[in-house]
């Protein structure tokens, strides 16, 4: 379960903020890279969209956000954003992996 300390100033509240921003920027980074090795194993533009995987993806992040009482929109909405960005990155990746083996 999720630990979260009780913040005496607002400061401590921007210090905790900023601490967890910075780990999901490390993790959107560490993700970024598996989803870039992705593309070399995609045939298609289609498998690179992979809507079904998407649809996947989402129910699973909505049920963690339940579990650990997120607000579900907000992980929905950001997780929708995300992989929609990453989608046009692998798209991009798996243009300049096809133009290489062309």
């Amino acid at each position: 379960m999720i630990n979260i300390q009780q913040c005496e100033s607002i400061d401590e509240v921007r210090a905790n903020i900023d601490r967890i921003d910075t780990l999901l920027v490390g993790l959107i980074a560490e993700r970024s890279q598996y989803v870039k090795q992705a593309a070399k194993f995609k045939k298609n533009t289609t498998e690179v969209k992979a809507a079904s995987r998407v649809e996947q993806i989402i129910k699973k992040v909505i049920a963690q956000a339940n579990e650990l009482h997120a607000p579900s929109s907000v992980v929905e909405a950001v997780y929708r954003t995300m992989i929609n960005e990453f989608i046009h990155a692998e798209l991009s990746e798996h243009e300049t992996i096809n133009r290489e083996h062309t």
